[in-house]
């Protein structure tokens, strides 16, 4: 895409795929991928047929990078987004729609809790196998300093 192309897709708030991609912090690649199984696509394309995001495309990307450390499968992702995009349409649900949406939601919202717990506890487990490790260095680096202090 050319330079001035750039500027009327800054202009009219859509970005190019390497754009949203920065944006993001997720890959060309994973980008592209996620419009392949249908998580999020550009909401246009070029005359050239590149593919342009608008800021709630890559808001819907960064949702889905959130979900990635949850360990959801692809079918969960799109049930989540689902019901996502339904939340924020409540008034036009009906009072069983209003229940079953809730419920959906509060289930991941558990599952969520449930992942982030162990996230936590192996982050801590690192912390700890990191705190070793330095506590080993620093008895080697002593030794060989003391190894060197005996040389001279």
């Amino acid at each position: 895409m050319s330079r001035s192309t750039s500027l009327v897709t800054e202009q009219s708030g859509l970005f190019q795929i390497g754009e949203a991609a920065e944006r993001t912090g997720l890959s060309l690649r994973t980008v592209r991928y996620y419009e392949e199984v249908g998580l999020a696509a550009p909401s246009q394309r070029s005359d050239g047929g590149f593919r342009l995001y608008c800021e709630d495309d890559v808001q819907r990307l960064l949702l889905v990078k959130r979900m990635k450390p949850l360990g959801l499968s692809l079918d969960e992702m799109r049930e989540l987004l689902d019901l996502l995009a339904r939340s924020v349409q409540s008034d036009a649900l009906s009072t069983d729609e209003l229940r079953v949406t809730a419920a959906a939601l509060d289930d991941y919202a558990i599952r969520s809790d449930e992942q982030i717990a162990t996230v936590e506890q192996e982050l801590m487990d690192a912390h700890h196998l990191r705190l070793r490790l330095g506590e080993r260095l620093g008895r080697l680096e002593a030794a060989l300093d003391q190894r060197e202090v005996a040389r001279r």
